[in-house]
């Protein structure tokens, strides 16, 4: 089916499209889109800066609306970056994350390369965000079956090949698509895409255990940055994305 996350309208078309489908019980969602645009800053459909907009907040949107379908124990996967923690990131050559408010950042539209980049990492750092607030949310609930759901963030590590790159000059797209592939090689968290989905797959379908809450890199559990364990932050972030998605602050889901 197909879900376009530029325009937030496409997301509640596609949810509307997943309940007249009549498809098995859900039992995971996997938010695995990302965009990294280094060009002239970019908005969506509805006017958010579309690195937030894509990678964060239609994410949000397409699970708040998912939430009632997921089965007790469900999975929830945030495909976040090692990006986002500039004590990981050494030698990437990205700018670290700047969250000063969820609202400054999805209207964000500073201009430059590495303007561009930043807002990448800002998002991966919004994937992580996203992650902990979600399961504070759940747990709060009060409801058992939102409880039970499992809600965890996942490193795939750089991935050199795959479509990130595709706004980037010709010369760098090159390098990325067949130089830098070698790296997977001899360089620490530098994988294939076909290890990284082996890896997301086995915490998407619970083959980890029972985490929940944890931040997933190179198969393990490890700590995230200092600055995602900011809960202001998660909570600010929380409260913006549903005044800017249109939805409650707190869950109120279906019975």
């Amino acid at each position: 089916m197909a879900l376009d996350l530029n325009a937030l309208g496409a997301v509640r078309a596609f949810v509307e499209a997943f309940h007249r489908a009549d498809l098995p019980p859900l039992a995971g969602i996997v938010c695995n889109a990302g965009v990294q645009i280094i060009t002239a800053p970019t908005q969506t459909a509805d006017g958010f800066e579309a690195t937030f907009g894509v990678n964060h907040l239609a994410h949000y949107l397409l699970v708040r609306l998912l939430l009632g379908d997921l089965v007790a124990g469900g999975n929830i996967v945030f495909v976040s970056s090692n990006t986002h923690d500039p004590q990981q990131q050494a030698g990437l050559g990205l700018p670290e994350p700047r969250f000063g408010s969820a609202r400054a950042v999805a209207y964000d539209l500073e201009p430059g390369a590495d303007a561009g980049r930043r807002r990448y990492t800002t998002s991966k750092l919004c994937n992580i965000y996203s992650t902990y607030e979600l399961v504070r949310q759940l747990d709060q609930s009060g409801d058992p079956r939102l409880q039970s759901i499992h809600v965890n963030a996942f490193d795939p590590g750089m991935m050199p090949g795959t479509g990130l790159a595709r706004t980037y000059p010709t010369p760098l797209r090159f390098a990325w698509n067949y130089v830098l592939p070698a790296l997977t090689l001899f360089q620490k968290n530098v994988n294939r895409p076909s290890t990284s989905g082996r890896r997301l797959a086995a915490l998407a379908s619970g083959q980890m255990g029972e985490l929940k809450g944890k931040y997933v890199s190179m198969g393990k559990v490890l700590p995230s940055s200092a600055l995602s364990y900011d809960a202001s932050k998660a909570w600010d972030l929380w409260k913006v994305s549903a005044e800017l998605t249109g939805l409650p602050v707190s869950l109120n889901i279906p019975q």
